[in-house]
């Protein structure tokens, strides 16, 4: 399925570029939360985090503190959120990973975030579960 990032990575829609490379773009969202707000893609075209390659998803990581200090520097922000959501239980919209930096100012504009902790009830046997399934993942490479 084509997304609104595959037709920009294709150049069939324009965007505000702020960074490119061989693996990733950084453009302005066009529906900002705030002065700044910048979306960063991996040129691999999945859906959700965990289906990039290690590659992608290192280049991602070596990427977003670079972005987030320009996107500071260039608005005046002194705070941001990062934000990538995957599935659509987890509101992500547009079917490409992608991450939102988003600056905060003292106005309040920004990313508005609601969080309800619970309890942890199952913490030894859910940890023992995570750690297991990444134990297989690195034996199956």
């Amino acid at each position: 399925m084509s997304t609104i990032f595959d037709a920009i990575l294709d150049g069939e829609l324009p965007c505000h570029r702020v960074f490119e490379n061989k693996h990733v773009l950084a453009f302005l969202d066009i529906g900002p939360l705030s002065r700044g707000h910048t979306l960063v893609i991996p040129k691999e075209r999945r859906a959700h985090l965990h289906e990039l390659s290690d590659d992608a998803s290192a280049e991602l990581g070596r990427s977003l503190p670079r972005i987030a200090r320009a996107v500071l520097s260039a608005t005046g922000a002194t705070a941001y959120n990062v934000l990538q959501n995957n599935g659509s239980e987890a509101h992500q919209a547009v079917f490409h990973v992608h991450f939102h930096i988003i600056p905060r100012f003292p106005d309040g504009s920004g990313l508005g975030l609601g969080w309800t902790p619970g309890e942890l009830s199952e913490g030894e046997s859910l940890a023992a579960a995570v750690a297991g399934a990444i134990q297989s993942e690195e034996g199956s490479r």
